[in-house]
């Protein structure tokens, strides 16, 4: 007979069967050591993949670019002159391979571009480069003292001064030796919405097209064979399939409507975290169903901050390294707008100059 004492009951301890959720540790990886330290992006063909299947991704990705360095440049006549002669591969303008390099920069941590002077140390091209291919390498007191161009074949790598390369890199911390990438702290919002989005599509599909059971009066390898071979097409052209009474039976096997989860609320807050996350507000993009035309200055303005940081960036590395002074053309500012709407606004409850004398006068 069982232990039926209410004095036998024991109390388990899930401390170790339930995983805790944690974020794992992240440490700087500056120059430790006597000798030299090196970084070479291993991450780049993942984080391209991401870039070119997302298409979120991509348009926030895009629009950090266009909004950076699309609208050009402005410096002194002979700046510009020189500038213009710039051609990357051949058909690239200045602005396109600033573009290039904000785009990559963002997706994977770090951008290069190869500055390629003339004989009297004259800039006359920028070449960008895969950021796969490029080695840092930093002395142990933190300096960068060359770059390598790894090689894709069986030649030597090619060896860079560190004035010969053209390098931006996307919020650097600490001393790290490299950018960060940005797809680190989004593969887990992409990878959910993702998953989100093709369990919904199967369901709508299957809704659409239920799967079937297929009741066979018979054994026979090659007649389940053909029959499966004959139903499959029939239901794949969308046709009628004929069997001789009582050899087949058939039923629906899916979930009624109403029993399911319905995601698409999941999909759109993972849709708000990732714009927040990628600091690309979503009425830049042209979605602004959640804004009111007040608010939405607002989140402008915010954005416009941002870019206007990152046009800053460029400009003082674009002075740093190739000895240029440019201004990147800012975006159009709503400032001053909200200022002068601030202004003209009343205060809650405040009265007008002329209230009280209006109101004396509806006493006489």
């Amino acid at each position: 007979m069982p232990d039926t004492n209410i004095g036998s009951t024991e109390e388990s301890n899930l401390d170790n069967a339930i995983a805790v959720f944690s974020f794992p540790d992240e440490s700087l990886d500056g120059a430790t050591g006597d000798g030299e330290l090196t970084y070479l992006n291993g991450d780049w063909n993942k984080d391209f993949g991401y870039y070119l299947s997302v298409p979120e991704f991509k348009t926030a990705v895009d629009t950090k670019a266009l909004w950076t360095a699309g609208g050009g440049y402005e410096s002194d006549d002979s700046t510009i002159m020189l500038l213009d002669m710039i051609r990357g591969n051949g058909k690239d303008s200045f602005v396109d391979i600033l573009k290039n390099m904000v785009k990559i920069k963002t997706i994977t941590g770090d951008s290069y571009a190869e500055i390629i002077r003339d004989k009297n140390d004259i800039l006359v091209n920028l070449k960008p480069l895969d950021p796969s291919t490029i080695k840092i390498v930093q002395n142990k007191s933190g300096r960068i003292v060359r770059y390598e161009q790894v090689s894709k074949s069986k030649t030597p790598n090619k060896r860079f001064k560190p004035d010969s390369l053209f390098h931006l890199t996307h919020e650097r911390i600490g001393d790290s030796i490299h950018g960060t990438r940005i797809i680190t702290s989004l593969k887990w919002l992409i990878d959910a919405r993702g998953e989100a989005m093709d369990d919904w599509r199967k369901v709508l599909r299957r809704n659409l097209r239920p799967m079937r059971i297929w009741y066979l009066d018979t054994d026979n390898e090659t007649e389940v064979a053909s029959f499966k071979q004959k139903t499959d097409s029939a239901y794949g052209n969308t046709e009628n399939i004929y069997v001789p009474k009582g050899t087949v039976e058939t039923e629906i096997a899916s979930v009624a409507p109403n029993q399911t989860l319905n995601p698409l609320q999941w999909i759109e807050k993972l849709n708000d975290y990732f714009f927040q996350a990628v600091m690309v507000p979503q009425i830049i993009v042209g979605q602004g169903k959640e804004f009111t035309d007040a608010s939405g200055k607002i989140v402008y303005l915010s954005y416009e901050q941002s870019v206007k940081s990152e046009q800053l960036y460029i400009e003082n590395q674009i002075l740093i390294q190739l000895n240029l002074e440019i201004k990147l053309v800012k975006p159009a500012s709503l400032q001053n707008e909200l200022l002068s709407s601030n202004e003209k606004s009343p205060l809650s409850g405040a009265s007008e100059p002329n209230d009280e004398k209006v109101e004396m006068e509806g006493k006489k």
